[in-house]
């Protein structure tokens, strides 16, 4: 069904594999549509009862695929609009899944893959992984994902790794609230075990209500989320329109400095 995706079911647990490891599991349009699909179909099964998203090979998720980049570069700004709702309706539907949700990091997340991590419920990462919200070395910003990683990490947090661009590591990610708990590799999948096992002792429908009330109190629902990302598919398409937007995304596909390093 899935040209993108690997599904597998175990003990009421779906775990949906981003299955692109030739391009570290980068979005492009099918796995963007795809991954949306997959886990609305989840949320509507009454035989699943929590969902746990990871990447094959050796990364989470790179973010953005390079030709699906290329193609965005050179896109109008209404096609760049549209673009950015679809990965915000897929990090949405993850956001506001009616059942628990588990990130299995199992190496790198870039962009748009800390944005996954950061709408899932519960994380668990390699001790190894690295993460980065880079979006500003392209004249870009983090648009589409802003309202999940700041939720998740805090206002603070994210304003220098915003502004920066900087990588980090799994103990920082931890730290700041990305990550809930950072393993060594060959400890991952007893880690997620654990999880998991807990889930199974909670009612399904106490677990529902559990994760609303928590978005609820915390100001988040469904339509304040689709008026920001209204708001930031805009803001996004108007700067990869942009001329800097332009020179990051030409420069970095060139893999040449910006002009404003250059300048630096």
């Amino acid at each position: 069904m899935y040209t993108s995706l690997q599904l597998a079911d175990r003990a009421g647990v779906r775990t949906v594999t981003m299955n692109r490891p030739q391009v570290h599991n980068a979005f492009d349009d099918s796995l963007i549509a795809e991954l949306t699909d997959a886990l609305a179909a989840a949320g509507r099964d009454e035989n699943v009862r929590a969902v746990v998203l990871t990447g094959a090979g050796a990364s989470f998720s790179a973010g953005a695929d390079l030709n699906w980049m290329r193609g965005m570069a050179k896109a109008s700004e209404a096609e760049n609009r549209e673009d950015s709702l679809r990965l915000a309706a897929l990090m949405r539907t993850l956001q506001f899944l009616p059942k628990p949700t588990v990130a299995r990091v199992n190496g790198a997340a870039y962009g748009g893959g800390v944005g996954l991590i950061a709408c899932c419920d519960i994380a668990i990462g390699v001790d190894s992984a690295k993460f980065g919200l880079t979006e500003v070395k392209l004249g870009l910003v983090p648009a589409v994902i802003s309202p999940y990683v700041i939720a998740a990490i805090g206002l603070r947090q994210s304003r220098r790794l915003f502004l920066t661009g900087e990588l980090f590591d799994a103990s920082t990610a931890q730290r700041i609230g990305l990550l809930h708990q950072c393993v060594r590799a060959e400890e991952l999948d007893d880690a997620l075990a654990g999880v998991l096992a807990a889930f199974a002792k909670a009612g399904p429908v106490a677990q529902a209500q559990a994760k609303r009330l928590a978005l609820r109190v915390a100001g988040q629902d469904q339509a304040q989320a689709e008026r920001i990302d209204r708001e930031n598919a805009e803001l996004i398409a108007r700067l990869r329109v942009s001329a800097e937007g332009q020179e990051g995304l030409g420069a970095f596909l060139d893999k040449r400095a910006a002009a404003w390093t250059a300048q630096a």
